[in-house]
């Protein structure tokens, strides 16, 4: 008798337990939420949603499956404060109208292509020339006006939204049908972490990344010249008057462009330096340190008001810094916020530019059967 009630007390303790951590496994996947709501309808007639997650320290990240667009990143500041980071519109109507790219997904290719021809296997390709002479971010009607197919995606330990889009053969002169998967991850060490494949049914090139504008002090209300930058690479790619690499990988010693050691954005920007003139300041590829297709900090930039850090890692080669050169103030983003000169800036992580004319540039040819993969996370904290 006395052995039943034994085993009857364990049972109740077990069921107990197991209770328990039931409970605490709900609580903790409830605190990593995610919400979507209707953004509005394209000129073609196709619905797009806003997805917004979220984790237990406040920090919250918007995004549509139009582009892939990050409408906004919520993260603390020193003082346990939320503010915006990201540039960006209230409305998919703004983005639709004029946007220069603000927190998009870049596809097929990232960056420019000169002359917009590229050949493969003797083959040769000709693409749209949106940005003067050259082929610039995919085309005309690149990813970043796409509408997505979107999957949310709640896990116990982050939050997180899976986009695909089907690129078919030709589209913007590309060959190959491509599929594009990107899986934005939000988790609880407040990192947005980016997982991007690709893969293609013939030999096309391919080269993905995000362009978020960031001001870590007020989502692009001020500059951000007196942000400060470390980028880990001892090389840069210099450009040409159009922003296409000559295909000199140069050291960054004793130039603007080392930034090796903390410097502020505006030290050195406007110096009397050929390649900040070419780049009308930093717009520029930087060859990053470190074994290529493993992930590894390459960047870092802080800002003393609001005390927060953004810490860059990736698995690619090259890193451009884009000192938002463009911004004139003509655009007016979320709050009433008015975009000036050096208002923003970018850090995109990718392949170089014009790879597929350098040949000593890493290669961005995609073969069939292959998958093309890489992982950036943009970690947010404070000094």
């Amino acid at each position: 008798m006395k052995s039943v009630k034994r085993f009857l007390l364990f049972v109740f303790f077990a069921v107990l337990i197991v209770a328990v951590l039931n409970s605490c496994q709900k609580e903790r996947k409830a605190d990593m939420t995610i919400q979507e709501t209707e953004f509005g309808t394209t000129p073609e007639g196709q619905s797009v949603q806003l997805y917004t997650l979220a984790n237990a320290n406040g920090m919250r990240v918007s995004i549509t499956n139009y582009g892939g667009i990050i409408t906004e990143i919520l993260v603390p500041d020193k003082n346990g404060d939320l503010g915006d980071v990201a540039l960006g519109y209230d409305s998919l109507e703004a983005y639709l109208a004029d946007s220069p790219y603000f927190g998009s997904l870049i596809g097929r290719y990232g960056n420019r292509i000169a002359g917009g021809r590229f050949s493969i296997d003797g083959m040769s390709y000709t693409l749209a020339k949106n940005d003067g002479p050259n082929h610039l971010h995919g085309g005309i009607k690149g990813f970043d006006k796409r509408v997505w197919t979107a999957e949310p995606i709640l896990a116990e330990n982050s939050v997180g939204l899976k986009l695909v889009y089907l690129s078919p053969d030709g589209e913007e002169g590309y060959p190959g049908n491509l599929t594009a998967t990107v899986v934005y991850t939000l988790t609880r060490e407040n990192e947005i972490v980016i997982d991007y494949a690709a893969e293609s049914d013939q030999t096309t090139i391919c080269n993905l990344t995000n362009h978020t504008y960031f001001n870590l002090k007020d989502a692009g209300k001020s500059s951000i010249l007196d942000h400060v930058v470390r980028i880990h690479a001892d090389r840069f790619t210099p450009i040409d008057e159009t922003f296409i690499p000559t295909g000199e990988l140069r050291p960054v010693a004793d130039t603007p462009f080392d930034f090796l050691t903390p410097q502020t954005i505006g030290s050195r920007i406007d110096g009397d330096d050929p390649q900040l003139e070419n780049g009308l300041g930093y717009d520029h590829n930087f060859v990053l340190n470190g074994d290529w297709g493993k992930l590894r900090m390459v960047a870092q930039v802080s800002e003393s008001t609001s005390g927060r850090v953004l810490s860059v890692y990736t698995t690619e080669p090259g890193l451009q810094f884009y000192s938002g050169n463009f911004l004139d103030g003509s655009l007016v983003g979320k709050d009433g916020a008015v975009y000036e000169h050096r208002h923003g800036f970018c850090m995109e992580t990718q392949h170089f530019p014009d790879s597929p004319n350098k040949p000593l540039f890493p290669s961005t040819v995609l073969e069939p059967g292959t998958i093309r993969l890489s992982k950036t996370v943009y970690k947010f904290s404070v000094l």
